[in-house]
């Protein structure tokens, strides 16, 4: 195989990849709140399920909290995979990530379908439920981020559940937007840093 032939079947399978990934969070924001509705309508009576989606205090300051703990929290989250301890972390995730080839577009587009989708239905519906400091593990913990058998990884994913436990007092306290826009922050930070960072830093 030519060297060019090689460069496009590479490209291609980063397109597949990337298209891969855009798909999968746009079934996110279709899917994650469609059974939100279902577990809200077997488990709440006389609510609308709209009504997750009031605001506690006032919605500039669900968005302005939102966005600065996000941004802080997906700061914080990169320092602790950037440091030596977790660095067989970060390579990791950072292998992934960049074989996707995100432009920037498609990392706002995947981090605003994993916020909407994901915080509907756990911040808004299971988290009543269930409390937040258990949704907050299990929401960890189906990340993948806490493992017994990798106890860096754990490490990082103890760090995110005290993070996504800070999400989960937003949304009870101030309302379920500043969740959506600290997750979706979160999630910017985080795949921008991971798919533009060297392998070798």
């Amino acid at each position: 195989m030519s060297s060019r032939g090689g460069r496009e079947t590479i490209f291609k399978a980063e397109i597949i990849n990337s298209r891969a990934i855009v798909i999968l969070a746009g079934l996110t924001i279709i899917g994650f709140p469609a059974l939100a509705r279902i577990i809200f309508e077997f488990s709440v009576e006389d609510q609308p399920f709209v009504s997750i989606l009031f605001t506690k205090s006032n919605l500039f300051l669900e968005i302005i909290v939102g966005a600065v703990y996000g941004v802080l929290s997906g700061v914080i989250a990169w320092l602790l995979v950037r440091s030596e301890l977790l660095k067989s972390v970060r390579l990791k995730y950072q292998r992934l990530i960049t074989g996707f080839e995100l432009s920037n577009q498609e990392i706002i587009f995947i981090s605003i379908c994993a916020g909407v989708g994901e915080e509907i239905l756990f911040r808004g519906v299971l988290q009543p439920l269930y409390g937040i400091w258990i949704v907050a593990a299990v929401f960890v913990a189906i990340h993948g981020y806490l493992s017994p058998k990798n106890w860096r990884l754990s490490i990082y994913g103890v760090v995110m559940t005290i993070i996504i436990v800070g999400v989960g007092y937003m949304s009870k306290y101030l309302g379920l937007t500043s969740a959506i826009i600290a997750h979706t922050m979160i999630d910017i930070v985080l795949l921008k840093k991971l798919s533009s960072s060297s392998l070798q830093t």
